[in-house]
C-alpha cells in the first residue's frame, strides 16, 4: 500500500513539474514577443513569472529584464521609481547565481561591475561600497570587466575616496590604479583594431564584406571610440597629479624597493615620457635598470629616447630599430613605428618619419593617427614642393587624401581627420585657379622628398 502511494506522489510530482516546464517555456516566449516590439508593460507581468518560478532557463531574463527595468526607472517618479532601482539591483545579484557565465565566458566582471555602475547613476550607496563593489568585480574577473564606462567610474570613484582624504590611499596607490586600468583600455582598444584589421585587409583584398563583417564593423568601431573616449576622461582627472613635480619625488623615493620591479619600472619610465620628464636624469637611471632587468621593446625605444636627446643619431635609430624587432605583438609595434614617425616629424626629417608611419600602417591598417601625420608632413611641405604656386598648392590635395583615409578607417579619429581633409582642401587650388591656370586633369609631380603625383580635378 506504501509503494502505491509513494508512486501515485512521484506521478504527480512529475506532472507538477511537466506543467511548470510548460508554463515556464509559455511565459517566456509571450516575455520575448511583448519585449521585441518594447511593449515593457505587457512583458513585464510574464518575465516576472518566468523569473521566479524558473530563473535558470534562459538569460535573456537576465540581459533583456535588465534593460526593460532601466526603461521603467526612466518613466517612473518616487517611490515606484525607488522600487524598480532596488529590484534592479536584486537582479543583477540574481544574474551572478543563475547564470555568471555566458557561451562558455565568465561574465562575473561585467554583471558586478555594471551593478556597480547603476549604484552611482542612482545613487544608491556610498563611494566606499560601490568601489569595493568595482574592485572585487575587477579582482575577480578582470576580462569581463571591458565596459568603458564602469572602467572608468571604477577610478573616478577611487581617485575621489583619495581626494575625500578620509581614507589612507596614497598617491603612489592613485597611480598604480591608474596604470593598471589605463593598460586595460589598451588592453580592450587593441583587440577591437585586431578585429578591425582583419576586415580592412579583407577589404583591400578586394573581396566584399558580408553583412555580417559590416555589422560587426561598425560594432567594432564603436566599442573602440567609446573606449577611446572614456580613456581620455580617466587621463584628465590624473592630469593634474602626475606633473613632473609630483612624479620626480615619488619616483626616487619609491625606485630603491622597486629597482628589480620590471613591471614598477617599465610604468614609471612610461610615465615619465608621456608627461615629458625624460630630462630628468632619473628616468635615464629608470631606463637602464629596466634595459638591464628585462630588455624589452618598451626598454630599447626608451634607450633611442634617451640617445635623440643626446643626438647621438645613429644609436637611436639603432635602439628604436631593435625596439620594434623585440615587439611581438602587431598593435604594439604600429604603436611604436607610429611614436618613431612622430619623433622625426619634430626633428624635420619628413621622409623617415612617413617611412615609420607606413610600417605602422603595415601592422596595423586602422591606424588613422598614421595617415594623418603623413598628411600633415605633406601640409608642411608645401612651400618646398613644386615650382609654381599653383604646385606648391596642389601638395594640399595629397594631405587632404591622406586624411580622409584616416577618416574612412579610424572611426576615433573620424571628426578631427574630416576636419583636417576640408582644412587642406580649402588650401588646395580653386576651381577658379584651375581654370585660370588651365590644369584642369594634369598630372603634377612633385621632385621633393613626397617623390609622388597627384591629378588636378577636372572641370
Amino acid at each position: 500500500m506504501k509503494k502505491i502511494i509513494f508512486l501515485v506522489f512521484l506521478i504527480s510530482l512529475s506532472n507538477l513539474t511537466s506543467q511548470s516546464s510548460v508554463d515556464c517555456n509559455s511565459n517566456l516566449s509571450i516575455f520575448a514577443e511583448y519585449y521585441k516590439v518594447k511593449n515593457y508593460e505587457a512583458a513585464y507581468e510574464p518575465w516576472m513569472a518566468v523569473r521566479e518560478e524558473c530563473p535558470k532557463i534562459n538569460p535573456a531574463i537576465y540581459f533583456q529584464g535588465s534593460r526593460m527595468l532601466d526603461e521603467f526607472i526612466k518613466k517612473s517618479e518616487g517611490e515606484i521609481k525607488n522600487a524598480y532601482q532596488k529590484d534592479l539591483l536584486k537582479l543583477y545579484d540574481e544574474w551572478l547565481i543563475n547564470f555568471p557565465a555566458y557561451n562558455g565566458r565568465s561574465i562575473v566582471g561585467q554583471i558586478m561591475s555594471n551593478k556597480a555602475q547603476k549604484m552611482i547613476d542612482y545613487k544608491l550607496a556610498s563611494k566606499s561600497e560601490i568601489f569595493t563593489l568595482f574592485e572585487d568585480a575587477y579582482q575577480t574577473d578582470p576580462l569581463s570587466f571591458d565596459d568603458p564606462k564602469p572602467l572608468y567610474s571604477y577610478f573616478k570613484t577611487y581617485f575621489e575616496l583619495y581626494k575625500d582624504g578620509e581614507y589612507e590611499i596614497t598617491l603612489n596607490q592613485i597611480f598604480n590604479k591608474y596604470e593598471e586600468l589605463s593598460e586595460r583600455y589598451n588592453s580592450i582598444i587593441d583587440e577591437y583594431s585586431k578585429q578591425i584589421d582583419i576586415i580592412i585587409n579583407k577589404e583591400k583584398s578586394g573581396i566584399a564584406l558580408t553583412s555580417r563583417e559590416k555589422r560587426n564593423k561598425r560594432v567594432y568601431e564603436i566599442n573602440s571610440n567609446a573606449s577611446n573616449i572614456y580613456l581620455r576622461n580617466l587621463n584628465a582627472i590624473i592630469a593634474k597629479e602626475s606633473t613632473c613635480e609630483n612624479l620626480i619625488p615619488l619616483y626616487r623615493k619609491n625606485l630603491e624597493e622597486n629597482k628589480t620591479n620590471p613591471v614598477w619600472l617599465n610604468r614609471a619610465a612610461s610615465r615619465m615620457d608621456s608627461k615629458e620628464c625624460s630630462d630628468d636624469p632619473l628616468f635615464v637611471v629608470l631606463v637602464e635598470l629596466l634595459h638591464n632587468l628585462n630588455p624589452s621593446a618598451n626598454s630599447a625605444y626608451y634607450l633611442g629616447l634617451l640617445n635623440d636627446k643626446k643626438n647621438n643619431s645613429e644609436e637611436a635609430l639603432k635602439f628604436y630599430n631593435e625596439s620594434i624587432e623585440l615587439e611581438t605583438d602587431n598593435i604594439k609595434k604600429a604603436r611604436i613605428l607610429y611614436k618613431i614617425a612622430a619623433k622625426f616629424k619634430n626633428t624635420k626629417q619628413f621622409f623617415k618619419s612617413r617611412n615609420y608611419a607606413r610600417r605602422a600602417l603595415e601592422f596595423q591598417p586602422s591606424m588613422g593617427r598614421a595617415h594623418l601625420l603623413i598628411a600633415n608632413l605633406y601640409a608642411s611641405s608645401a612651400n618646398g614642393c613644386g615650382k609654381t604656386q599653383f604646385e606648391k598648392r596642389s601638395v594640399y590635395w595629397l594631405a587632404e587624401r591622406e586624411a580622409r583615409k584616416a577618416a574612412s578607417i579610424d572611426a576615433t579619429i573620424r571628426k578631427t581627420a574630416l576636419k583636417a581633409a576640408e582644412s587642406y582642401l580649402g588650401r588646395a587650388p580653386s576651381k577658379t585657379d584651375i581654370f585660370t591656370e588651365g590644369n584642369s586633369g594634369k598630372v603634377i609631380t612633385f621632385n621633393c622628398w613626397i617623390g609622388l603625383s597627384v591629378t588636378v580635378p577636372t572641370l
